[in-house]
């Protein structure tokens, strides 16, 4: 991530299999908005609006076991990050308890709510 003044609450490199940050992605998150840069040469910055995020999951494989890593899948409405993971994170329990309460922070003070809407694939809409 580059110096720009913002108070990262927590940032971390991707990691390869053996739990090394040597990667070219980048994973950050402020009281606001989560950021995923990746690149070298070209570098891309995603970003995403905490409030924004509906699900939020974590999945652990047995060598991310192993090396203290894990895989957090967030669904977001947002139209270009869309579905997303930040891929072997380290203490990743940690940071989606800390991402989690964010969200909920942020969905509150901007009184967003998430309303799930229940579909019968089984009905046929054309009868009547």
């Amino acid at each position: 991530m580059e110096e720009t003044g913002m108070n990262y609450l927590w940032s971390a490199r991707k990691r390869n299999a053996l739990g090394l940050p040597w990667t070219f992605t980048k994973y950050a998150f402020t009281e606001d908005r989560l950021f995923v840069t990746t690149g070298l040469l070209k570098t891309v910055e995603d970003e995403v609006r905490l409030y924004r995020i509906l699900d939020i999951s974590l999945s652990r494989t047995l060598l991310q076991k192993i090396f203290g890593m894990g895989t957090i899948a967030i669904s977001s409405a947002d139209k270009t990050m869309g579905n997303f993971n930040l891929v072997n994170v380290k203490n990743p329990v940690q940071v989606k308890e800390q991402l989690s309460k964010l969200i909920e922070e942020n969905r509150d003070k901007k009184r967003v709510t998430n309303r799930e809407y229940m579909h019968d694939d089984l009905e046929d809409d054309d009868e009547q």
